[in-house]
């Protein structure tokens, strides 16, 4: 901002460039740790709200993308323990990749990416989903790395017992 108030062009124009360069990754992102497009897209709105009134600051950032990444993450999961976000009025179908190979497999894998606990279910978005390694993965929700190998081989066992057919064949 000027000192009149009024904020300077070249950094709206760089937030905007910046945000338009990386929607579609947090869009993903913030769904597949929700589980809702439409409510990951509120949540985001609300981040990137939160990212343009500090916007001066955080464009200085040394990893700004993980400073995101960790205001996404911190969103969701304080969305997460309000009431409101456990009321569920109907099931929202997934939007379908036009890159999978099969849509089945995808909407599958999303359905039980969404019974997984919460904070399994981050650390799985973070680590397979977004390719973050276990530091970075560890950085962005705040705990320590053995945490996210922990939480990620739960995660796993969560889902393997999800998608694999039962022996007798429920």
């Amino acid at each position: 901002m000027t000192r009149s108030g009024e904020r300077d062009g070249g950094a709206d124009d760089e937030y905007t460039e910046y945000i338009r360069s990386r929607m579609v990754q947090w869009r993903r992102t913030a769904y597949l740790m929700c589980g809702d497009w439409d409510r990951g897209d509120d949540i985001l709105q609300r981040v990137l709200t939160d990212l343009y009134r500090t916007w001066a600051r955080a464009r200085r950032a040394d990893h700004l993308d993980a400073l995101v990444r960790t205001m996404l993450l911190r969103r969701l999961i304080d969305e997460r323990r309000l009431r409101w976000s456990r009321v569920r009025l109907g099931a929202a179908l997934p939007e379908q990749a036009t890159s999978s190979p099969d849509p089945t497999d995808r909407i599958t894998l999303v359905g039980a990416l969404r019974r997984v606990p919460p904070r399994q279910r981050a650390v799985l978005v973070l680590r397979y989903f977004q390719d973050l390694s276990v530091e970075e993965t560890a950085q962005a929700m705040g705990c320590s790395a053995g945490t996210v190998k922990s939480q990620a081989a739960k995660g796993l066992a969560t889902l393997r017992t999800l998608l694999t057919p039962s022996l007798t064949g429920n």
